[in-house]
């Protein structure tokens, strides 16, 4: 792909720096609020950086003045008018949210302006969320007559524990990035440029072995799930290969020599 590629959907992916690209929402207009093809671009994105090497990282953002307001609702009455469409969207949303969530990989949600609804959702689908001062938070579901979704309410929930969590759902009001941060919506509050700092955040993460990240991320999100007993043939194979990589035989070799390792994921 080229340094910089934007597709058909509204999505920018910047590779200024390959190891770590920043995937932009490009839909300024509508503050980035995020249509059904979008939702499904998203995933493929992603699919395509858990077979890439050469990504150690990735920065999710969104275009002008804000991170992203949400789904876009303006389509509901085509793509999700009835229960059947509904099954269809939230699939596609779910899939994308998946896919973020189970990226071998780190992310950070690179956070300015309304963060709201299907916003706080991709957010939450990263590893880690920066906001500058101007950000704000919220899920309208209540106010939508709509159900957050399992997934997404388990991600809060973590996020936030159960209280918190109610009190955003129930209430659908907004909080400031202050009130985010204060109750671990938000892992790091900054004066500016969001963007620069969550490149500064991945930049020792993505200097580490990546399959010792791959796999102790798979061991934190099955923890976090309940489910480490049942993937537990997973995690042992994540270890196993960590155990047998290049990578493992170039960081004791490191060690010895009292040098910085030079990992390459293999």
């Amino acid at each position: 792909m080229a340094k910089n590629d934007r597709d058909n959907d509204h999505i920018l992916v910047r590779r200024d720096d390959p190891a770590v690209p920043v995937v932009v929402l490009d839909r300024p207009e509508r503050k980035n609020a995020v249509s059904l093809s979008m939702w499904r671009t998203i995933a493929t994105l992603f699919g395509d950086f858990a077979a890439d090497k050469a990504v150690r990282g990735v920065v999710v953002t969104g275009a002008g003045d804000s991170f992203c307001a949400g789904a876009d609702i303006s389509e509901f009455k085509t793509v999700r008018k009835d229960a059947k469409d509904g099954a269809i969207y939230d699939a596609a949303v779910r899939e994308a949210t998946e896919t973020i969530v189970h990226l071998s990989k780190p992310t950070v949600a690179a956070i300015s302006g309304f963060c709201v609804g299907g916003g706080v959702a991709l957010a939450l689908a990263c590893d880690f969320r920066i906001s500058d001062g101007t950000g704000k938070f919220g899920v309208p579901a209540a106010r939508l007559g709509i159900v957050y979704s399992r997934l997404e309410c388990q991600a809060l929930i973590a996020a936030v524990g159960a209280a918190s969590t109610k009190r955003i759902l129930f209430g659908g009001a907004r909080i400031d990035a202050a009130e985010a941060a204060r109750i671990g919506l938000i892992d790091q509050l900054v004066a500016s440029d969001p963007v620069g700092a969550a490149r500064a955040y991945l930049a020792p993460m993505a200097e580490n072995a990546p399959l010792s990240i791959a796999g102790m991320k798979l061991i934190v999100n099955a923890l976090a799930e309940g489910q480490a007993d049942a993937r537990q043939g997973e995690i042992a194979a994540a270890t196993r290969t960590a155990l047998e990589s290049a990578d493992y035989r170039e960081g004791v070799r490191a060690f010895g020599e009292k040098r910085s390792p030079r990992f390459t994921g293999i």
